[in-house]
């Protein structure tokens, strides 16, 4: 600024501007009130598919381990309903998950292993379509396919959008087995 006066008010303004901008006190704590949020929000999304991973993972072990009395005619002998079965396979799930209404079973045999249902039973408004839904154990040498179905609710907003496949923020979870029953019986 040539020509320009320099008051004392000037002066001080800059002196105390000059001050603040060397002053590095709270900039740690600023710095984190930036990253905080995004850092958090992504632990969270990480969580949540950590979960995701684990209770799926619960739930393919629970359909192998229930559907043992099924391939081995157990189940067939003793005239096991859906309801047992459902029992079954709540008691694998450790009391982890609620069984009471989030939990779907579709056991029926099938003509061949290529005929396994692999689609997710949702209808257009993302609410699963059990209606189809049975339990046919099947016959000794015959082809079943055991498929189990829950609903997870969704905890992290915007992350947990790609994960969404039901209505109300939800994903639908499912386990599947597919075998040849034993020849069992006479």
């Amino acid at each position: 600024m040539a020509g320009a006066q320099v008051t004392p008010l000037t002066a001080r303004f800059r002196t105390r501007w000059e001050n603040f901008a060397k002053d590095r006190r709270g900039a740690t704590a600023v710095e984190f009130a930036m990253i905080a949020a995004p850092f958090l929000f992504l632990i969270f999304g990480l969580i949540e598919v950590c979960m995701i991973f684990i209770v799926s993972s619960l739930m393919e072990h629970a359909v192998s381990e229930a559907a043992r009395p099924l391939r081995t005619g157990e189940a067939q002998n003793a005239a096991m309903s859906l309801e047992e079965f459902r029992q079954n396979v709540c008691f694998e799930f450790y009391e982890i998950l609620d069984c009471s209404d989030r939990l779907s079973i579709d056991v029926r045999t099938i003509d061949g292993f290529a005929d396994a249902p692999a689609d997710l039973p949702l209808d257009e408004d993302g609410n699963i379509s059990d209606q189809d839904f049975g339990f046919d154990p099947g016959g000794a040498n015959e082809i079943v396919a055991v498929r189990v179905f829950y609903a997870w609710d969704l905890i992290t907003p915007f992350i947990s959008q790609p994960l969404q496949n039901m209505s109300g923020n939800r994903h639908l979870l499912s386990a599947t087995a597919v075998f040849r029953n034993e020849p069992f019986g006479g």
